[in-house]
Formats: C-alpha cells, structure tokens, sequence
C-alpha cells in the first residue's frame, strides 16, 4: 500500500498502526537529565494521541518526567517501511486505570511485586508532533536506487518524508 506523503491523516493512520503493530521503540527526554534513550514497550492510544509505558519511578526517564520532560520516542516498523520520531510532554503516572488496562505478563516479567509494586511508574507521552519517513518500495527499487545513485551520482529515491502535527 503506497500513501502519499502530501495525505497527512494517511500518514498520521499508518504511524499509529504500525505504533500499535511494532510497540517497541526507544524513548529519551532533552535536556540535562536526558542521557542515552532506552528501550520501551509503548501502549497506544490513538485517540488521545498519547503513548503510555511501565518503567521504575528510579530510572532517568522516571525522575525527568516527574516534573514533566520534553521526551521523543524513535520506532522503526518491523516491515522497516516506516521510521518515526515522536515528540511531546512526558509526564510521570500512578494512574491505576492505565496500570490495570495495559498490564500484562510481559510487564509482570519487569515488576515481581506486581501492580502493587512501589517502583512501578506509568510514563505518558502526549504526542505533540512527529517526524515520519516512509520507504514503501520494497528491497528490490531500493537496491536499484542504491546502485543508480552509485552510477550517477544522483541521490536514491528511497522513500519520503512528512512531519505531522497533533491536536
């Protein structure tokens, strides 16, 4: 499925699905307590446009958006067809409606007190804007743009871009 890059609400739907598909990408905040980003599990919610995550209210992520952080999340689609750069208000949560709606073994793996754990912290991310980049044409006119650009010198046409902006 081709979209085209100018149909910003195609490109806004195909980021959301495949948020929703992949669900791991890595998430950092600016700023002096922004070190290296880290490796999340997102929980998805389009119609809010917020992203939530389970993490220990002792990690870097935790203690920047205590005070609310200017955060992004970076993902790459598994089909590798789409990466994005998300950016927005990382905030910090006790939120138990989201605790109990997103809980999981996967995330009982991470906390062995479960849901009444006193590290566990609920990070949300609402999603302010983002950076999308679709390469939809497959291995096949990618190594043919590849080499093309090796033989001319002209840049490959591997894809496009659009930057998105949410209400």
């Amino acid at each position: 499925m081709t979209i085209d890059i100018r149909d910003k609400a195609a490109v806004e739907r195909r980021l959301w699905d495949d948020l929703e598909k992949t669900r791991f990408g890595m998430l950092g905040v600016d700023g002096p307590s922004g070190r290296h980003f880290a490796p999340m599990t997102a929980f998805v919610e389009r119609e809010s446009g917020k992203v939530w995550f389970f993490t220990s209210n002792e990690t870097e992520l935790a203690k920047a958006a205590q005070a609310g952080a200017v955060a992004m999340f970076i993902v790459m689609a598994k089909d590798q067809e789409l990466q994005a750069c998300i950016g927005g208000q990382l905030t910090a949560s006790v939120d138990d409606l989201h605790r109990d709606k997103y809980w999981s073994p996967m995330v009982a793996a991470w906390f062995p007190k479960g849901k009444a754990d006193p590290t566990l912290t609920l990070l949300c991310l609402t999603c302010k804007d983002a950076d999308v980049w679709l390469s939809e044409q497959g291995p096949v006119k990618f190594g043919f743009e590849i080499a093309k650009a090796n033989l001319t010198g002209a840049t490959p046409d591997v894809g496009a871009h659009a930057s998105l902006t949410f209400n």
